[in-house]
């Protein structure tokens, strides 16, 4: 007799779990990491694509997955590239009007190892906490062994440079893998978000912080991508630089 694979405990199964990716010239990327988000162990587990009319095609590769998955996965498209912060706060608002309980955040490159998604929710489910972050700099965390020594630099300085002005307490502050309790994202009000690039990631933290949301990180070990070239520009490197210092000026005259 064929042993039957065990059965999804309740709390998994029945939570609705949308995963917000935002895609700009990711075509060679999007069917593997939609891929391996529909094998994962959550029944109803959704994906959005937020696309920002990618020329390589990305946005109708998406349709084409939809149209094969109807219901799990929905694609927003937006008229151009508006930046991360833009496409994520697009893409979180539409995953709440859909419904979702929990919202995921993560990259379309498979930086983000999508089988640590139900370790998220599992963290978020036994302790109540409003954002569970997937960590590199955590004990236990890891960063991927070919990533380019200068962007190990960048981020590493990035953390340090973060928590030296706004003192927040988390230890991967540009961290871009999480998951949101859909209460939080509206305590927040992501209509206060004007950070357009990377720094969208700090400035979502800084929000939590200011609004008491019970913020968790567990270990995982970061990638590099698998297709395509990083979006980090140096206007993008510009914008993160200065952020933290426009949140600890408005900080100071609240």
């Amino acid at each position: 007799m064929t042993d039957q694979p065990a059965a999804i405990p309740a709390p998994w199964s029945d939570s609705d779990v949308v995963v917000v990716i935002p895609t700009f010239n990711e075509a060679d990327n999007v069917p593997l990491v939609v891929g391996e988000l529909l094998a994962l162990p959550l029944p109803n587990l959704r994906i959005l694509i937020a696309d920002d009319n990618s020329p390589d095609g990305t946005g109708e590769v998406a349709d084409n997955l939809a149209l094969a998955n109807p219901g799990r996965l929905i694609v927003l498209h937006r008229t151009g590239k508006q930046g991360l912060g833009r496409a994520y706060v697009d893409g979180m608002n539409a995953a709440l009007d859909a419904g979702a309980d929990f919202v995921v955040q993560m990259d379309a490159d498979l930086s983000h190892p999508t089988e640590y998604v139900p370790q998220l929710l599992g963290t978020m489910l036994s302790t109540g906490a409003g954002l569970v972050i997937g960590s590199r700099y955590v004990s236990g965390g890891a960063l991927a062994e070919d990533w380019p020594l200068h962007r190990k630099m960048l981020s590493g300085f990035a953390n340090f440079y973060v928590e030296r002005l706004l003192s927040l307490r988390v230890k991967d502050m540009t961290a871009g893998f999480k998951m949101w309790r859909a209460d939080a994202l509206r305590e927040i009000d992501l209509d206060r978000i004007r950070s357009n690039g990377y720094s969208f990631q700090v400035e979502m933290h800084f929000l939590a912080q200011k609004q008491a949301v019970k913020t968790l990180e567990i270990p995982i070990h970061f990638n590099e991508r698998q297709h395509g070239e990083s979006k980090m520009s140096f206007k993008v490197k510009m914008e993160s630089a200065i952020v933290p210092f426009r949140l600890r000026w408005h900080h100071r005259k609240a």
